[in-house]
């Protein structure tokens, strides 16, 4: 590990100086990371579950370069851009009909504070500005910034730090932790109680992505939207930990064809080459919202843009079904048996998401200095030990994800 690297760069969810161990990466292709110390591993975690087809593709390099050539970036304020019109179009076409406008940020986190705003702005213009508050449910999480934070879940979320200077929404039981309709009832109680002042649901649909990685039955959306509808409420979805095939269909939304009024869109968005997300809602949202106030240094940058059209592209050329099937199947098979060990709480597996959840924390230090060992890089966190690999990895690849996988558990 760098000294200086330990000493003075403060590396996400972590202190300074750095006591845990940080691997340099001196290059990356395929599925596979290049380690200084000559190590060679199987990334299971897609840089945060972005890098969908992997690394040093051809086709997204020779996107981001060709489209260097001509710029690599001018604002967005008063001015405009082939890519990002050609990304636009495409967005709106792949999410439900009713989206079909969209705004671009720089961030998963600020695509969610963009969907706040709207939402604020527009029961602000229809008159209601007493509804200026959110609703969601517990083990949630959407992001790092202010308004992102405050809808993560208070208590058991990486930010109840700051719970004392956060603005207090409502959060009700999540259908990952209780039955659907004790859920659903919370839910309906809290709307009918509060609907008066909530200007949105927010919710990311079927996984919870690290508030937990937890997974729900897809018919809480349908009905969740219903009782939204009823109650005058926005209905909010955040697809970027799930959006782009993540959970074998190509937006989690589409397991029950639920429509938002507002979607957050990110990681997977670039094939995991560059910082982009989107922000999508309606015509009738738009008219109303009217000026939205908001505008990234960086908003819808071109490279962005290219790797975003290039990446899409890929994806939908590609058996890409078939592959998260593959996938899946191959978790099923490896990773089911270890709901019988004794410190293994629960596994969940939907896509290529596959989740170990054990009955204690994990000693991070040792569990990746174990995988990295066998030749594999995850993250674990809390407790929990889970891969969501590219989609482009082999079988032989992913076995060697969840052989080690198995080893550090039974090792920990």
């Amino acid at each position: 590990m760098s000294t200086f690297d330990q000493t003075h760069i403060w590396h996400p969810y972590a202190k300074v100086p750095n006591s845990a161990s940080t691997y340099k990466v001196l290059s990356a292709d395929g599925v596979y990371l290049n380690l200084d110390n000559d190590k060679r591993v199987v990334d299971g975690m897609s840089s945060w579950w972005s890098a969908i087809h992997g690394y040093n593709h051809p086709t997204l390099n020779k996107a981001v370069t060709t489209q260097l050539d001509r710029m690599s970036h001018v604002m967005f304020g008063g001015l405009t851009h082939e890519p990002a019109i050609t990304l636009a179009k495409t967005l709106v076409e792949l999410t439900p009909d009713n989206l079909t406008k969209v705004f671009f940020t720089d961030s998963g986190s600020v695509a969610v504070e963009v969907a706040l705003k709207i939402a604020l702005q527009y029961w602000y213009n229809k008159g209601r500005s007493d509804k200026h508050k959110f609703i969601t449910i517990r083990g949630g999480y959407h992001g790092d910034t202010f308004g992102a934070m405050s809808v993560c879940d208070p208590d058991n979320g990486m930010h109840h730090l700051f719970s004392g200077v956060l603005p207090k929404h409502y959060f009700v039981k999540s259908p990952s932790m209780v039955a659907m309709d004790e859920a659903l009832l919370d839910l309906e109680e809290t709307l009918k109680a509060h609907s008066s002042n909530i200007a949105a649901m927010i919710l990311e649909p079927i996984v919870q992505g690290a508030g937990g990685m937890r997974i729900y039955n897809p018919q809480y959306l349908i009905k969740a939207k219903t009782l939204c509808q009823q109650h005058k409420v926005l209905f909010i979805l955040d697809e970027i930990a799930t959006g782009f095939g993540r959970t074998g269909e190509l937006f989690a939304l589409e397991y029950v064809d639920v429509k938002p009024d507002i979607l957050c869109l990110g990681k997977a968005l670039t094939g995991g080459y560059m910082t982009l997300a989107a922000t999508l809602t309606s015509d009738e949202i738009s008219n109303t919202v009217g000026t939205l106030m908001h505008g990234p240094t960086f908003m819808a940058n071109p490279l962005a843009c290219s790797v975003a059209n290039a990446s899409i592209d890929l994806l939908l050329n590609s058996p890409w079904q078939d592959n998260i099937a593959n996938i899946e199947a191959i978790l099923n098979s490896e990773l089911s048996s270890l709901r019988t060990e004794d410190n293994v709480a629960d596994v969940r597996i939907l896509g290529a998401i596959g989740v170990v959840e054990l009955t204690h924390d994990i000693d991070i230090e040792k569990a990746q200095q174990l995988l990295i060992g066998q030749g594999v890089w995850l993250r674990p966190y809390g407790k929990l030990l889970y891969t969501m690999p590219p989609f482009t990895i082999s079988k032989q690849e992913l076995l060697s994800v969840t052989n080690a996988m198995k080893t550090v558990i039974k090792e920990l």
